[in-house]
This record gives C-alpha cells, sequence and structure tokens, in this order.
C-alpha cells in the first residue's frame, strides 16, 4: 500500500519547485495589491458594505462545502452587529451561525494574534456549541482521541480516502505546526496559507470541523500577507467551485514523500480565482452606491428600497408583482401601486418580451 505523507520521516520537512509556481505566485500578489488599491479610492461606507458582503458569503460557502446551509441573512446580521455597522438586521440569529461568525472574525480581524492550541479549541468549541455534529455526538473542544478516516460510498461497501495520524501522535504534531505557524517567518504568507491548511488538512486533530478551520487559518494567514483585518475576496467561495479538483489534489499530494509543488499551484490557482471573481462583485458593489447616490433625495419607501436592494444585488429570476408583494409582505394591489410609482421616477420599466405575465427590471444608473 502506498505510505501516506506523515509516514516518511521528517515528513513536514516540504519541499517545492519554485520554478512551477512563481509567475502564479507574482500574478496573486500583483492582484491583491491591485484590489487594496482599488478599496481605497471608495468611500467608507461602501467599502464596508463590500467587506461585510464577502465576509457573509465566505461563512456561508466555507459551511456549504460540509453540506450545511446557514442563513445568509442571519450571518450577515451576526458579523455586521459584531463589527458595528449599520445594517438592519434579524433580532434572532441561531446559535451554529454566531459560533461560525466569531470563529471566522477572530481569525480575519485578530489576524497578528499567536495561533495557540488554546485558541483552536475555542475555535471548535464555536463550531459544535451543542456538543453535535448533526445526529452524532463528537469531541468538542479537544483533540480527537479516536482513529480518522474519511471514507464515503454506502455502509459495508465504504471506500477508504484517507487514513488519518493515530490519534495518540496528533497532540505531539500539532504543537509542531503550532510552533512553526508562530515562529517560521521565512516563507511569504500567501505560500504559509497554503502549506498550513494542507498541514493541518494532514494531521486532521478534530473529530469533525477541520476543513473549516483549515479555511479559517489559511484565511488569518492571508490577512496577514495584506497586513489588513479588510476582507474583499472569498477563498471559500472559489473553493467550492473547485471542490472536486481540491479533493483530488489534496488525494494525490497526501501520498507524496515531501514535494506539494501540486498542492501549492492548486491553491494559487483557487486564490488567483477568487481574486478576479472580486472585480465582478465590486463592480456590483459599486453600481449598488453609484445607484443609491443618484436617489438619495429620491422619496422611496421602506418596501420599494428593500425590493431595489435585492434587484441591486443580483435578483434570481423576474421581477414580477406577485414576488414583490412576497418579497416584501404586502398585497399585490400594494406591489403594484409601488412598481408603479418607481415607473413614474424612471427606476423601474416593464422588460420588452410581453407574455401572459408583466416582468420588471431596473433602468440602468445614468
Amino acid at each position: 500500500m502506498t505510505k501516506y505523507i506523515y509516514q516518511h520521516k521528517n515528513w513536514t520537512n516540504f519541499t517545492w519547485k519554485d520554478a512551477a509556481i512563481n509567475a502564479l505566485f507574482g500574478e496573486v500578489r500583483h492582484l491583491q495589491g491591485k484590489i487594496s488599491g482599488q478599496m481605497n479610492t471608495i468611500g467608507f461606507a461602501t467599502k464596508e458594505e463590500a467587506m461585510l458582503t464577502t465576509l457573509t458569503v465566505d461563512v456561508v460557502k466555507s459551511s456549504e462545502i460540509e453540506g450545511e446551509h446557514l442563513n445568509y441573512e442571519q450571518v450577515r446580521s451576526s458579523i455586521a452587529r459584531r463589527l458595528g455597522i449599520d445594517a438592519a438586521g434579524l433580532s434572532f440569529i441561531n446559535r451554529n451561525v454566531e459560533g461560525v461568525v466569531d470563529m471566522m472574525l477572530d481569525a480575519t480581524q485578530n489576524y497578528l494574534l499567536p495561533l495557540t492550541e488554546e485558541r483552536l479549541l475555542s475555535w471548535h468549541s464555536a463550531l459544535f456549541p451543542m456538543g453535535y455534529s448533526g445526529m452524532h455526538k463528537i469531541e468538542v473542544a479537544r483533540y480527537r482521541t479516536g482513529e480518522m478516516q474519511v471514507v464515503s460510498g454506502a455502509m459495508g461497501k465504504e471506500k477508504i480516502h484517507y487514513q488519518a495520524i493515530a490519534p495518540q501522535l496528533v497532540k505531539v504534531e500539532m504543537d509542531k505546526f503550532l510552533t512553526w505557524f508562530n515562529v517560521s517567518n521565512k516563507t511569504d504568507p500567501v505560500i504559509k496559507a497554503a502549506i498550513a491548511h494542507f498541514w493541518f488538512i494532514i494531521i486532521h486533530p478534530f473529530d469533525d470541523g477541520n476543513g473549516r478551520i483549515a479555511r479559517v487559518i489559511s484565511d488569518l494567514l492571508l490577512a496577514r500577507s495584506e497586513n489588513s483585518s479588510e476582507r474583499f475576496y472569498s477563498m471559500s467561495s472559489q473553493l467550492l467551485v473547485e471542490r472536486k479538483r481540491y479533493y483530488e489534489v489534496l488525494q494525490k499530494v497526501q501520498h507524496s514523500s515531501s514535494d506539494i509543488t501540486e498542492w501549492l499551484d492548486w491553491f494559487l490557482h483557487c486564490l488567483k480565482n477568487a481574486l478576479l471573481e472580486t472585480d465582478s462583485t465590486l463592480n456590483k458593489i459599486l453600481y449598488k452606491a453609484e445607484f443609491w447616490k443618484i436617489h438619495e433625495n429620491t422619496p422611496i419607501n421602506e418596501r420599494q428600497r428593500l425590493v431595489l436592494n435585492k434587484l441591486l444585488e443580483g435578483f434570481d429570476g423576474k421581477l414580477k408583482s406577485s414576488k414583490w408583494a412576497k418579497i416584501s409582505k404586502c398585497s399585490t394591489d400594494t406591489a403594484l401601486r409601488d412598481i408603479k410609482d418607481l415607473i413614474d421616477k424612471r427606476i423601474l420599466r416593464q422588460e420588452q418580451q410581453g407574455g401572459r405575465s408583466t416582468n420588471y427590471e431596473l433602468i440602468a444608473n445614468d
């Protein structure tokens, strides 16, 4: 049977081929600088909105990778409240949401603090506030004491994808990892983010939540790479898109002797794509800010404001009066009055293609 990387002597002496990743690494660093520069030219409120959107998406997508679907509005409200951002939000927020948000914000806002065992255990506790993962009781806020296998397939026909380090070695391996994390400053933080993610996943120190914590560790180091707690791109969103390749590369490199070039190449490509995606997100946010600047003196009621914000953020499907009524919790007659008022103010118009039902769309900013 092929050896796992951790079964080799001095397995943490990772090596890679600089020539294979240097150009890509340069592109990533250039894009980070470009986005940071763009964000510094926009207004405070718009910047705040961009950061709130990015962090919300990051938390939601990171959980989605693990098959857990969090409520977007709850996540957004939780983050806004913690960052002191004035965003009319929900009063009730699920404890699970609060925990995931706590972990993400501790990593990205306190990125200069050392990563300690106590801090990791507090993250794990925040992820599983009730001590359960789904219906299964798990060991929370402590390293695992049992064997760990990553498996798939029906019961009795399981396929083992990975057999993690023996439980009695987890503490020793984690101490070594944390020492490297806090002491080694020779490696660029972007490369360090990639190595830390891989190293942590290989140890798999917890009963559950290893993937989410590995991604948060990467986010912490990416914040260090920019020396900023402001987040304007989401690695987790991109990882969700590239999930199949992520697992393929992990499975392949977990059997290498020490060369992790292929993993670094994948990580940098994923990060580059996340940064490129931010360009389109940023354009949406800038468009929204420009829209409200144009209409800052236009009388608009709260129902109209609610639906217009949804349109500006990227509306799913067609806008009909029935959908307006549902979103703003009003009658269809009230919805039609709201829509007619916005048509008169040259904010909305009827879509050209008729059909049995009437659809409405935003008139582009002049």
